[in-house]
């Protein structure tokens, strides 16, 4: 005789996803805020990744495994409400998750407001607490305000290409590739995540053909690509067939594959009225040359430009777009001076002003009682011609001897920028100085501070706070007189060189600006160098020419996949949303 055991119901809690810690094992309630379809594990288990957020604003990424598929997350859309009860929780990364542990047990709901609180699982029983429906109402409420809708999910009518969308369907149809796939019965209603739509020609042999737009599904679970079949209950269900029943199929079914319109008209093609642009169809020429990649955050989905225009601010897109153009053109002007105190920008002095500077100090002559320290020894010399000027070179000691000279640091008094550059390309490093009341004093820091080779190394005069020449000393290491370890002991802010400059990337949807802002990563060159070397520039300009070709229609320019964030720019009373690149770079084969 079978004997039926009812399970008694624990008293379970729930922890805020705030106070979770390392090796505990709790029971959590969140809003998914992305998820995974359960897929087969390398091993013999299903997996499904879901993160979810709670009223406390943190964010808890849950690895959940399976034998069975159905003992899983039935989760449908982001917005929907999970209670795991079972999780143990771990450091991963620095960083807090969750991995299903024995026990482990999961309720799903959907997460509209006012809608029946019914509990979506399978393949165990469950029953519902108190507690249980007050967690799902409180998310509820909460996520009305709080986590925006998903915007992948489209009608058919709103989708572009170069897009990636969840659609959901009905089953019309279907074409027997392989025995690997999972069997779909024909009639059953389809939610398919992550589809990615792509522009085809209808006749491939012609580049000028017709393009029709077709969904892809890509191979893998990344980005939560995958199907789940939608029970009839399912409100989107529900809905989708009343938008059934009010269309006429027949009318609207194909001939066959290919355009049939009387209109040409109504068929996309590719543009040639405006050849300055780029056309959609080229978009979609997934070989061409892509000129970039990207250094950090490839989970990033691609985002066409006419959607990063209308989203707020700050946020991170991934681009796949061209340059349309670039400014300054004339690149050596591209180089600045970057406080990264302050983020104020100026020019890179020009020679005639620093040497202007250098010639006022060289009017007073130097002391003698501020010569031949314990800090360094002293030379002085006078010119001959120029009314007799009198230069003093101080060689700064290594624990009180003098270094060789291409490790000794000099401090110089009255020199002219063309003696100085002279004497830092035979020193291990030069510091402009004259003499105050009691000791060496640095110049304006419209001069600069260090000079290492043919590289002037300037200072914030907004942000630095200098202190006495004396601080030399202190540097532990005196044979490499890194410029900012000196900066720092004489109470420098160093300033760094960039290349700044203003992209305008064109991905075929729209236009859009961001500036570069960067000292080498994204050419690969040092800005400090580029100045004075003219294999350097050579460089930079092919470069350029590359990313941004002269002379030739932008559909032949290369790809440029690029890493933009936005942020809130306000000018008195306006705010504007402005972009820059980060962490990208050009490919190592045209630099």
């Amino acid at each position: 005789m079978l004997v039926s055991r009812l399970v008694p119901v624990a008293p379970y809690t729930y922890t805020p996803l705030n106070l979770l810690k390392d090796g505990a094992v709790v029971n959590v309630c969140g809003v998914v805020k992305f998820f995974k379809p359960p897929y087969l594990s390398k091993g013999t288990d299903y997996c499904s990744v879901v993160t979810i957020v709670d009223q406390t604003g943190v964010k808890l990424t849950c690895l959940l495994f399976s034998r069975k598929y159905e003992d899983l997350p039935v989760i449908y859309k982001v917005g929907d409400i999970v209670c795991f009860r079972g999780l143990k929780i771990q450091v991963y990364k620095n960083e807090l998750q969750a991995i299903s542990n024995y026990g482990f047990a999961s309720l799903t709901f959907d997460g509209t407001l006012m809608s029946p609180v019914t509990l979506r699982t399978s393949g165990k029983n469950f029953n519902i607490t108190a507690l249980d429906r007050n967690m799902v109402e409180a998310l509820r409420a909460w996520a009305s305000t709080h986590v925006p809708p998903s915007s992948t999910l489209l009608p058919l009518s709103d989708v572009h290409p170069m897009q990636y969308c969840d659609l959901t369907c009905q089953l019309l149809g279907k074409a027997e590739v392989d025995g690997t796939s999972f069997l779909l019965k024909i009639g059953s209603f389809l939610r398919i995540y992550s589809l990615h739509t792509r522009l085809q020609p209808v006749n491939s042999e012609s580049m000028t053909s017709l393009i029709r737009l077709e969904f892809h599904l890509h191979g893998g679970t990344s980005y939560g690509r995958g199907i789940r079949v939608l029970p009839e209950s399912n409100p989107d269900v529900d809905q989708l067939k009343r938008a059934l029943e009010s269309v006429d199929l027949a009318a609207i079914q194909p001939s066959n594959d290919t355009c049939q319109s009387e209109d040409e008209d109504d068929c996309l093609t590719p543009s040639h009225s405006d050849s300055d642009l780029v056309s959609l169809y080229a978009v979609e020429r997934c070989q061409q040359f892509c000129a970039t990649k990207l250094i950090d955050h490839h989970y990033l989905e691609k985002t066409p430009l006419h959607a990063i225009l209308q989203q707020r601010a700050p946020r991170q897109y991934r681009i796949l777009a061209k340059l349309r153009s670039y400014e300054p053109r004339r690149l050596f002007q591209s180089v600045k001076l970057l406080c990264p105190k302050c983020n104020s920008l100026q020019e890179v002095p020009c020679e005639e002003n620093v040497d202007k500077i250098f010639q006022d100090a060289a009017t007073k002559s130097p002391e003698s009682k501020l010569q031949g320290t314990s800090l360094y020894d002293s030379e002085v010399w006078t010119t001959k011609g120029q009314g007799g000027r009198h230069v003093a070179i101080h060689f700064v000691k290594n624990d009180g001897i003098l270094p060789l000279s291409d490790e000794c640091l000099i401090l110089i008094e009255g020199g002219r920028l063309c003696e100085i550059s002279k004497l830092s390309s035979m020193f291990g490093g030069v510091i402009p100085v004259r003499s105050g009341p009691e000791d060496l004093e640095l110049l304006d820091l419209a001069a600069p501070f260090l000079i290492r080779g043919k590289v002037c190394h300037y200072g914030c005069k907004q942000c630095s706070n200098l202190k006495p020449i004396q601080n030399l000393r202190t540097i532990p290491n005196k044979r490499l007189w890194i410029p900012s370890s000196v900066a720092e002991v004489l109470g420098i802010v160093p300033l760094q060189y960039v290349f700044v400059m203003m992209f305008s990337f064109d991905d075929g949807t729209g236009v859009l600006d961001a500036y570069l802002k960067d000292s080498e990563q994204f050419f690969q060159i040092p800005a400090s160098e580029v100045l004075t070397d003219d294999s350097l520039q050579g460089n930079l300009e092919k470069v350029m020419n590359v990313i941004c070709p002269p002379g030739i229609k932008i559909d032949a320019y290369p790809w440029l996949e690029c890493l933009i964030k936005s942020y809130n720019v306000t000018s008195g009373t306006q705010q504007r949303i402005c972009y820059q690149i980060f962490d990208t770079t050009v490919a190592e084969d045209i630099i």
